[in-house]
């Protein structure tokens, strides 16, 4: 019997995810973040050691026995020089070497549309698109978020703290915001919140990304501005989607499955209902839909697809059974 792991690697959680050439979930295993970029490329080894080896022995499935991995890192792809070290991250719990590493962008793309052609957006810590279509891949942003991640909730963080700003110093007028971010802070001076982000690890990217959450709960007590960061973050991410639907020439009049995954679409968000508003007024083309599968098990048909033995529809529908069974 083959199986496949997959591995979902996120900027602040990790999932891991064993199955078999059936579709049947073997095992599955959470750890900590992945991105290298904050914790360091020997904090990526140990925990994905730890999460590989912790997966197989819950299932009691030899490495040895692992018909092959997929594993989706963070930032991978984004630096030439890195890429031999972060395809080696996984050397230590996979020894055999039946593995590749690749662009966690893949893992929402192949779970959202089980590894058929269309685009996924991914909108959680970071943001960035990826799709496929007649054997071509493409993706748009991703660039960081010094300077990109449009539409992130880290972007989401850093907009609503640049609204507090304004609000504080008269450039905009007060809504919910600002007083959810002087509870937030405690701030007894408004400045003092100049201290709170730069003097402490809330810079730091999962950690700031996080302050999103506050943003999201003005605009649902009605702070107009707050609202309007929605509707600027779904301008954005459909933005993402135009340019991969661009570089992959798909023609016009094509029907093109358009799904998303990440954080910023849990329900209460609001933001998925901005970006289909978006795409439905930006081409008739695009056709919206549910993902099919999470991440996680998207990595893993992604493994399966990359040993050559891709799932077949029985193997696929036994993985959508089980997301609806929970």
């Amino acid at each position: 019997m083959k199986t496949f792991l997959g591995v979902d690697g996120g900027g602040t959680k990790t999932r891991f995810l064993l199955i078999d050439e059936t579709g049947k979930v073997l095992a599955s295993h959470l750890e900590g973040p992945a991105y290298y970029l904050e914790i360091g490329l020997e904090r990526l080894r140990e925990m994905l050691a730890c999460g590989i080896e912790a997966t197989l022995r819950q299932a009691r499935v030899r490495e040895a026995d692992l018909s092959y991995a997929f594993l989706g890192l963070p930032a991978h792809g984004e630096d030439s020089k890195l890429l031999p070290v972060l395809d080696a991250a996984p050397l230590q719990a996979l020894p055999h070497g039946r593995y590749r590493c690749g662009n966690d962008m893949v893992c929402g793309w192949a779970g959202a549309l089980a590894g058929s052609d269309g685009i996924n957006i991914v909108s959680g810590t970071g943001s960035i698109a990826y799709g496929e279509y007649a054997g071509r891949g493409a993706r748009a942003g991703g660039w960081g978020e010094l300077f990109s991640d449009e539409g992130s909730s880290y972007w989401l963080a850093r907009e609503g703290l640049r609204l507090f700003s304004r609000m504080s110093d008269g450039r905009s007028p007060r809504g919910p915001l600002y007083e959810r971010v002087r509870r937030h802070f405690a701030l007894q001076v408004d400045l003092d919140l100049c201290a709170a982000i730069y003097g402490n690890e809330v810079a730091q990217r999962s950690q700031l990304a996080q302050l999103s959450k506050l943003v999201t709960a003005a605009a649902a007590e009605g702070d107009r501005a707050a609202l309007e960061l929605f509707s600027s973050a779904a301008c954005e991410l459909a933005d993402l989607v135009d340019a991969v639907r661009g570089q992959l020439g798909i023609p016009r009049e094509t029907a093109i499955p358009v799904s998303c995954s990440g954080g910023m679409f849990q329900a209460g968000n609001l933001l998925r209902e901005p970006l289909e508003s978006q795409l439905r007024r930006r081409s008739s083309d695009y056709r919206f839909i549910e993902p099919l599968l999470p991440p996680e098990v998207g990595a893993a048909i992604q493994a399966a697809k990359l040993n050559g033995t891709p799932l077949g529809p029985e193997g696929l529908r036994s993985l959508q059974a089980k997301k609806r069974d929970g």
